[in-house]
């Protein structure tokens, strides 16, 4: 079983601007992480203006109005010793710097200056805009499969849900966007109000809050922005079957379902059955598909991690060269209706707990990895202690519960296909073809 007596000091404080700030003194670190989490992502942005989201994690970097130029804030950080970096995702905007102690209050002014103060110019859109063009190019227009989440998310949620398109955009819309636009999404939700700034590592509670206090407590109060109210998919896909044909090596199944969102209903419950069912060469796909009777290269099985509204399961495999997309898509959907069916053994139950335990504290073994999951748990539940329980929550999982999760949201007949075939498949590439 999970051991459930992980326990971080933690210590909550909203200064009065409303930048929440959650400290997690660790003494025995050489370093302290600085995390702040915006609560923008790609689902906040508005028809014929995607992308914004992932832009401003390049402008970011751009300099401010009060004196830092282009790249000296990466620069002056990396003069140091430390590192920063950005992510985006459908959901929020990470901005991370890892830094001795005696840079901290460097890295913390660096992002109260861009917090307030961000040069949103004619000259940096332009830059970064075509930079933003050539990462998708490299990334995903030039990848081989690189535009499977596109599709997924396009095709399962409609062009028009916040979660239709992914974090990097289009292209079309960046070219489209004028300077006013940008800097209306930059003053709307890069507030104090709308961030969760994480600091973890060689600082005490009191250093930590004064700190925190002395650059960012003069930047003005703003409301904090409203999301939209997330909806249902606009599309019902329950049996529908999409095709692909592109220039790839192997033809690809992914099946795929709407799920409770993160931290909500049956999702630990599905996180440990989608474990049990991939985690590892001794998770049953792998087992059954790749080992017994090697029909696939490789299988996954996840969940998009989306916080609002609906989630995404996703089951896919590489299919090998002498089978075909339609044997691998039934014996994936046996092995799940067998797990919903019979439940899984207390061996598989005790190596999902052993395997969840050694990759939860192998990465919280890290203070900037352990500050990201602290801001997770901040942002996406409102409550940062939340860490400390999680591997008991997940080790009191029993095969009930798995079984239930799996039979009511993994359900055959609810299951939505997409085949990414090769060019030379010859199966014709109907929009929407129905299973049976």
């Amino acid at each position: 079983m999970a051991s459930s007596g992980l326990h971080y000091d933690l210590i909550d404080h909203t200064l009065d601007n409303g930048l929440r700030v959650v400290v997690n003194p660790d003494p025995s670190s050489p370093g302290v992480a600085v995390n702040l989490w915006y609560q923008v992502g790609s689902r906040d942005e508005v028809a014929q203006r995607t992308g914004f989201a992932h832009l401003f994690e390049h402008l970011m970097f751009q300099g401010t109005w009060t004196g830092v130029g282009v790249g000296e804030h990466l620069a002056a950080i990396q003069a140091t010793g430390g590192g920063a970096n950005a992510t985006t995702s459908f959901d929020r905007t990470n901005y991370f710097e890892t830094v001795t102690p005696g840079a901290l209050d460097l890295a913390l002014w660096l992002e109260a200056q861009r917090m307030e103060a961000l040069k949103v110019d004619q000259t940096n859109l332009d830059t970064q805009r075509e930079v933003v063009k050539e990462e998708k190019r490299q990334r995903y227009d030039n990848q081989p499969y690189g535009d499977t989440f596109e599709l997924l998310t396009s095709l399962a949620f409609g062009a028009d849900h916040p979660y239709g398109h992914t974090p990097i955009g289009s292209m079309a819309d960046l070219d489209s966007a004028d300077l006013a636009d940008v800097q209306a999404f930059y003053d709307h939700w890069y507030c104090p109000s709308n961030a969760v700034l994480v600091l973890a590592g060689q600082i005490t509670a009191d250093e930590a809050l004064t700190r925190a206090q002395h650059h960012f407590g003069a930047i003005p109060a703003r409301q904090r922005p409203t999301r939209a109210t997330m909806g249902l998919p606009q599309v019902d896909l329950r049996g529908a079957r999409h095709v692909v044909h592109r220039d790839v090596p192997r033809d690809t199944v992914h099946l795929v379902w709407p799920v409770p969102p993160q931290h909500s209903g049956d999702d630990l419950a599905l996180d440990v059955a989608l474990g049990l069912l991939s985690g590892g060469q001794s998770a049953r796909l792998h087992q059954r598909l790749v080992r017994e009777l090697e029909v696939a290269e490789g299988v996954s099985a996840s969940t998009l991690g989306l916080v609002a509204g609906t989630n995404l399961a996703l089951v896919s495999a590489r299919v090998r060269p002498e089978s075909s997309p339609a044997q691998v898509r039934d014996l994936l959907l046996a092995e799940i209706v067998a797990l919903a069916t019979e439940g899984p053994t207390d061996e598989e139950l005790d190596r999902a707990d052993a395997q969840t335990e050694r990759e939860w504290l192998e990465e919280l073994a890290t203070v900037e990895a352990r500050a990201d999951e602290i801001n997770q748990w901040t942002s996406t539940t409102g409550d940062p202690t939340a860490i400390n329980r999680h591997l008991a929550d997940l080790s009191a999982v029993t095969a009930d519960d798995v079984s239930r999760a799996l039979g009511t949201h993994l359900a055959p007949e609810d299951v939505f296909t997409l085949d990414y075939l090769t060019a030379s498949n010859p199966l014709p590439a109907s929009e929407k073809e129905a299973r049976r």
